[in-house]
């Protein structure tokens, strides 16, 4: 459907590649990449898709706040402190576009430098609370620590080995957390962790600080439920979890796509195939760990939506055996990965450590051993 309805609309958004060559020649085009650069988690690359989702983050944050029934999950778990969330992350992207997007001219691909972004900045917000020094400190040690990081293990490790660039990304981002917060521990302005209706982990924000009159969540986590936490996976990188985000994020990237196939997930055309094994492998995942949910809260089964699974549409084709397999595998495996390594760090490091780390593993793991099974060709 999606591939037809783009046949007969105007392309009216230039092509990726050719975007990418202007992203840094005029101040409209570099905002435009950095704003696109809020989806390439989820392997988007849209700056429709990225308006979306902060608009949507926005009516849910307002939503939540005067205890709307349709305000959906609580915008970044409930903890109150998504202005400052989203501010220290895109001021943590800006300054990674600033200082390293020189990399990808050099290297004329595509570099990570969106990593601050999904990491340190909105991790450390609600690890430590509100505040300019809080939110400041997480966008510079995001900007300094991550991307650096994940562009050595790109261009170094993936490139030259053959493997997708989201391990590189991830890498970058647990990697230059666990020396952030570190770093953390030992800044004389940083609060207690914990301060201003901050929550150390996602399955506890949400029950406590919670404004009078916010619907609890529904006893019976019937269709209905799954469905909107399949949408809210979507954002949970960005730590926003919420479905409403999520619509936005998915309509503006799909807007994308109509008006030029080749802008959205890096000019490959692979949308379609790459939002079906998203939606499969969460809805797995739901499924499968849907007693999880229920007992803590909250569970990782967002890890493949933004790892394995795009990541094996991209590497062997919009098949039905990479997006089937891919997904499956990745739902299957990381999310309790994820959740054995959160629950052993310390209470000052953020539990998105553990995802993130999961999210490096399962893809190292899965998409070589794919290779060797009938049906999987690189596309490359």
């Amino acid at each position: 459907m999606l591939p037809g309805a783009a046949s007969v609309v105007p392309h009216l958004l230039p092509d990726y590649e050719s975007w990418q060559n202007e992203a840094y020649t005029s101040i409209p085009q570099f905002l435009r990449w950095w704003v696109s650069d809020t989806t390439e988690a989820q392997f988007f690359k849209t700056e429709l898709g990225g308006l979306g989702m902060l608009v949507g983050g926005w009516v849910a944050h307002l939503a939540w706040k005067r205890g709307r029934r349709w305000a959906g999950f609580p915008v970044s778990y409930g903890t109150g402190l998504w202005p400052w969330v989203v501010g220290s992350a895109l001021l943590g992207l800006l300054l990674s576009e600033i200082a390293w997007g020189w990399a990808w001219t050099v290297t004329s691909t595509s570099q990570p430098t969106f990593v601050p972004f999904v990491s340190v900045p909105p991790a450390i917000v609600l690890v430590y609370g509100a505040g300019w020094a809080v939110a400041v400190t997480g966008a510079v040690l995001g900007a300094a620590l991550t991307t650096p990081v994940a562009l050595l293990v790109v261009n170094f490790v993936c490139v030259p080995l053959g493997l997708p660039g989201v391990i590189g990304s991830v890498t970058g981002m647990w990697i230059g957390a666990l020396i952030a917060f570190l770093f953390c521990r030992h800044l004389p302005w940083m609060p207690q962790p914990g301060g201003d209706s901050s929550a150390d982990t996602p399955e506890a924000a949400g029950q406590e600080d919670v404004p009078a009159g916010t619907p609890a969540v529904p006893s019976r986590q019937g269709p209905g439920w799954v469905v909107r936490r399949v949408l809210a996976d979507f954002t949970e990188a960005p730590f926003y979890g919420n479905e409403i985000a999520a619509v936005g994020l998915i309509a503006g990237t799909i807007l994308t796509y109509v008006l030029n196939p080749l802008a959205p997930v890096y000019g490959t055309g692979l949308l379609p195939a790459v939002l079906m094994a998203q939606v499969l492998t969460a809805t797995i995942g739901v499924l499968v760990y849907h007693r999880r949910w229920v007992e803590a809260g909250w569970y990782p089964t967002f890890v493949p939506v933004v790892s394995v699974a795009p990541a094996t549409v991209l590497t062997y084709g919009p098949t039905v055996q990479a997006i089937v397999v891919g997904a499956a595998l990745g739902a299957i495996a990381g999310p309790p990965l994820a959740a054995q390594i959160s629950k052993r760090l310390p209470s000052d490091f953020h539990p998105f450590i553990g995802n993130v780390l999961s999210m490096t593993v399962c893809t190292l793991i899965t998409i070589p051993l794919l290779s060797v099974l009938p049906g999987f060709t690189s596309a490359s």
